[in-house]
């Protein structure tokens, strides 16, 4: 029997989804919109962006899908997945109420505020010269974001009160991230290790997945500008049981909760970015969809019927279900064009693909397009490659043989992912 799934986007998160689609033993054909030159070696490409919901909708009917797995944020908190419920289409992801969470920050502030979830404290602004007044009397670092969705890119770290105000008018004043900048939060800069805790959400019961850690930062040493993400592993070794179990009772399940108190359930990926600090486990973000380049980090651990669990989350009976992970960890390394975050040059030849895919590596498309026989860099973030091994410095060194074996005009990458992992043992009760 036919069964036909369709994946909505084009990064890395949508080739990683994609494999493991492919790897079920129901699904007999795939589908990506519009999908990178990794997708189109699993199933077919369509030329429909991912934010045009109309002509997806159409698709979805034109070829009898029977699933849909959106990846990116944007069309979520445009409201897709309303628009192919009402059309009676299976499709996984939260409405667009439920994606408010990641789509306004300042929303999302307010609702931890009132589930009482541990965060950072933050005030929020729409008018610049109240917000120069606030960050002019604070000492100590903050950190601006862009209420609205900015690509991982409307948040800055600011050690000193001159750079929060300088981020504060380049985003109210300047307007460097459009409308997603017109409101802003301010908030403490919370210190301590970062931890990515990804659960699968029926609307009540909660599933966490392997745990994972990324790298904003574009260069070695967490320095430079914040990016779409530079790299990840799973797991880290600051994941023990403990610090999971905690995260999911004072974190997960009263956010879940208040979300559905108020009309918003959430059915799909939620994402915590968690902070690690000296009191506790504290929320840096929500994200409403599977993380980038977690993602590609996580899933390849997992050895399970990936659209099976997807459909559990849709049917409202993920207590029903059970995981199977590799427990070997892996570690992932974005490979990115020159100039990235800001303006790049595409249409780069890329070299060495096959010879890098080698057991235990996985290499993993986001800004690609195929040409004839050859590959092409299409974006900034170009290529995310993954190893496993039996230890975190086997799956390092696994990853970086991908990425050496790779090569295009330009090519950058931080070279210390999961450095202090390696050195770190891991806790006991992990």
């Amino acid at each position: 029997m036919s069964f036909t799934v369709l994946i909505i986007g084009a990064g890395g998160r949508e080739h990683a989804l994609a494999v493991k689609v492919a790897a079920s033993p129901r699904v007999t054909r795939v589908l990506c919109a519009p999908g990178n030159a990794g997708t189109a070696d699993l199933g077919e490409n369509l030329a429909i962006e991912a934010t045009d919901s109309a002509a997806l909708l159409t698709a979805a009917r034109q070829n009898a899908v029977d699933l849909t797995i959106v990846g990116p944020e944007v069309p979520l908190c445009a409201g897709i997945v309303d628009r192919f419920e009402g059309a009676r289409l299976r499709i996984f992801g939260p409405s667009a109420a439920a994606a408010r969470i990641e789509g306004d920050k300042a929303y999302a502030k307010r609702l931890m505020k009132r589930c009482n979830v541990p965060t950072g404290e933050a005030r929020i602004f729409d008018n610049f010269q109240n917000a120069k007044t606030y960050i002019a009397t604070r000492d100590l670092p903050q950190v601006v974001k862009a209420a609205g969705l900015a690509a991982g890119k409307g948040v800055f770290v600011c050690d000193d009160p001159a750079d929060a105000l300088l981020a504060a008018e380049r985003l109210m004043e300047e307007g460097i991230c459009g409308d997603a900048g017109r409101r802003i939060v301010v908030e403490e800069k919370l210190e301590g290790p970062e931890l990515s805790v990804i659960a699968l959400v029926d609307g009540r019961t909660i599933y966490v997945l392997e745990s994972a850690q990324d790298y904003k930062r574009l260069g070695d040493g967490d320095t430079g500008p914040n990016t779409g993400g530079m790299g990840a592993l799973s797991p880290p070794p600051t994941a023990t049981a403990d610090v999971l179990a905690t995260i999911e009772r004072e974190i997960l399940v009263p956010i879940v909760d208040g979300l559905r108190s108020e009309g918003a359930p959430f059915r799909g990926a939620l994402y915590a970015g968690v902070m690690l600090t000296a009191g506790g486990p504290k929320v840096l973000e929500f994200n409403c969809r599977f993380g980038d380049p977690e993602t590609q980090a996580i899933l390849p651990r997992l050895r399970s019927d990936f659209v099976e669990a997807i459909e559990a989350a849709i049917d409202g009976r993920l207590d029903q279900i059970e995981l199977a992970w590799d427990p070997r960890p892996a570690v992932t390394v974005v490979m990115a064009s020159a100039g990235y975050p800001g303006k790049y040059e595409i249409g780069r030849i890329i070299s060495g693909l096959n010879a890098a895919a080698l057991p235990d590596i996985h290499v993993f498309h986001a800004g690609s397009k195929r040409i004839g026989d050859q590959v092409f860099t299409d974006g900034g973030r170009v290529l995310a490659i993954t190893g496993l091994g039996a230890t975190l410095a086997e799956a390092r060194a696994r990853a970086y043989q991908g990425v050496r074996t790779i090569s295009f005009e330009g090519a950058q990458y931080r070279t210390d992912i999961a450095d202090w992992a390696v050195r770190t043992p891991r806790a006991s009760g992990g």
